[in-house]
């Protein structure tokens, strides 16, 4: 139904207006299903996830997942971090246009100072804070939302330091009323992204690949038990997967846990070679090939 993503800078405030429009949407005549992906959803510290880039962007890369996992036109995902990176906020609402459902963006306005003396009082209290180097280095790097991005708009603003974060605060009356409004064919105020052509089909070829690997890579597998099972222990002189398929070149018998290892090892080496080359195959004697192929320059090594 909706992505609303929380952004501003580090203890402006964001987890404490995430729970209230969270709140607010449940007391809705909509009745919407609401969730908030945060760090805490991981059990991740603050300090951890933001220790250097390489952490912080295995968190965003957690978090981004979640959201794409979780994104449907039944609930509303609320997605609590510092969302600091108008790249990042991008990547978020590719993922919304995706999943053809409506957008926006809750802007926590605080000071930097202001901030940074939260956070210091956090830290006093015992309770959850950034170390003062890592909350300086995440408030240099932070990147306001402008709402004239595509990936910033709506833009809703609310100041934690002067107003009450509450159910009657304009930017959380706004930020409900936008998520939940009906949209018909009059309405003009309330956009809903529409996912493109080019991403309809990435994710269909995507699927399509990724479940003809599985299937072809568990048949080969299965053809290699099968022939090992007839021949009793015996020598093999290879293994017909079909006709016009390469023959398995193995003499000695392969356990089924260092096949199911292969297989594992072959799936994830051919998704990554497809993020900067060519996409897995999509159909299953392609697969099998390829995988065929593989186990022979491996096996053939043992």
């Amino acid at each position: 139904m909706a992505l609303v993503v929380i952004c501003g800078q580090p203890c402006s405030g964001k987890s404490a207006t995430a729970a209230c429009l969270a709140e607010a949407l449940k007391n809705t005549d909509a009745k919407t299903s609401v969730r908030i992906v945060d760090e805490t959803s991981f059990h991740l510290s603050r300090n951890n996830s933001y220790a250097n880039m390489t952490a912080e962007k295995n968190l965003r890369g957690v978090l981004r997942s979640e959201v794409d996992r979780s994104l449907s036109k039944d609930n509303i995902i609320i997605v609590d971090s510092l969302n600091s990176i108008k790249g990042y906020r991008y990547e978020l609402w590719c993922l919304a246009r995706a999943a053809g459902t409506r957008y926006c963006v809750v802007y926590c306005d605080v000071e930097q100072d202001t901030c940074q003396t939260w956070n210091n009082e956090r830290m006093e209290k015992g309770e959850p804070a950034y170390d003062e180097e890592i909350f300086l280095d995440l408030a240099r790097r932070f990147e306001r939302p402008d709402s004239r991005n595509r990936w910033d708009s709506p833009l809703f603003e609310l100041w934690p330091a002067r107003d009450v974060i509450d159910n009657s605060n304009k930017a959380i009356v706004d930020a409900v009323s936008y998520l939940t409004k009906r949209v018909d064919s009059k309405t003009r105020d309330v956009k809903i992204l529409q996912p493109t052509i080019a991403t309809q089909s990435a994710r269909t070829s995507e699927a399509n690949s990724l479940y003809e690997m599985d299937k072809a890579t568990q048949e080969v597998i299965n053809a290699i038990v099968e022939a090992q099972s007839r021949a009793l222990g015996g020598p093999l002189n290879g293994v017909s997967i079909g006709q016009g398929l390469p023959i398995v070149d193995i003499s000695r018998s392969v356990g089924l846990p260092e096949l199911r290892r292969l297989r594992r090892t072959f799936i994830k080496l051919t998704g990554q070679t497809s993020l900067s080359g060519a996409p897995p195959p999509s159909d299953a004697c392609s697969a099998k090939r390829m995988f065929v192929d593989y186990l022979n320059r491996e096996l053939g090594n043992s």
